[in-house]
């Protein structure tokens, strides 16, 4: 089983730069065959499948939303950040679509390029009113055809995308906060 961590995403900022926001992260929706704790390769005739014997620590939807609090957390901003499954309630909500979250294998052969994709819709709870969308698409090649480096370069491709859309949503969030 592996977990990514968003262990490498920036510090939080200066003490004091805080939103008086709350923002919950809504399960997400992963498209059809990503929808698995299976770790998913597509292959040069567009043929997805799953590496054998290895796993996710969870179903992908839910180690995204819990990557996507952790962020949050990390990166900082916001007053609360919670799962939308949390007993508080929130005046923001963020829904994540993940449309990519595979190893790319090339006619060439070699080490697979990661490819992570995430869609964003953030909105104010009160009036229901979308406020942004945002797409966060990374890709970065495995630097072997190894799985400890496939699940590296997915870590690093996860961070990415996540430091994208928590930037946008911060940003977002300030002049309607």
């Amino acid at each position: 089983m592996y977990m990514l961590s968003a262990m490498s995403l920036p510090a939080a900022g200066a003490p004091g730069t805080q939103i008086p926001a709350d923002l919950a992260v809504l399960i997400p929706r992963a498209r059809t065959g990503l929808d698995t704790d299976r770790i998913a390769a597509l292959y040069p005739d567009r043929r997805l499948d799953y590496f054998a014997d290895v796993r996710w620590s969870g179903p992908l939807d839910e180690m995204v939303q819990d990557l996507a609090v952790q962020a949050f957390h990390s990166i900082g901003g916001l007053r609360n950040v919670s799962a939308d499954h949390s007993a508080f309630s929130s005046n923001y909500w963020l829904e994540l679509q993940v449309t990519d979250f595979q190893a790319e294998y090339s006619p060439d052969g070699g080490a697979p390029t990661v490819h992570v994709r995430l869609l964003a819709r953030i909105g104010n709870s009160a009036n229901r009113k979308l406020l942004g969308r945002f797409d966060a698409d990374i890709r970065l090649p495995a630097s072997d055809n190894r799985m400890s480096a496939i699940i590296a370069a997915f870590g690093s491709a996860a961070d990415q995308a996540l430091a994208q859309i928590v930037a946008d949503a911060v940003q977002t969030i300030k002049p309607a906060g």
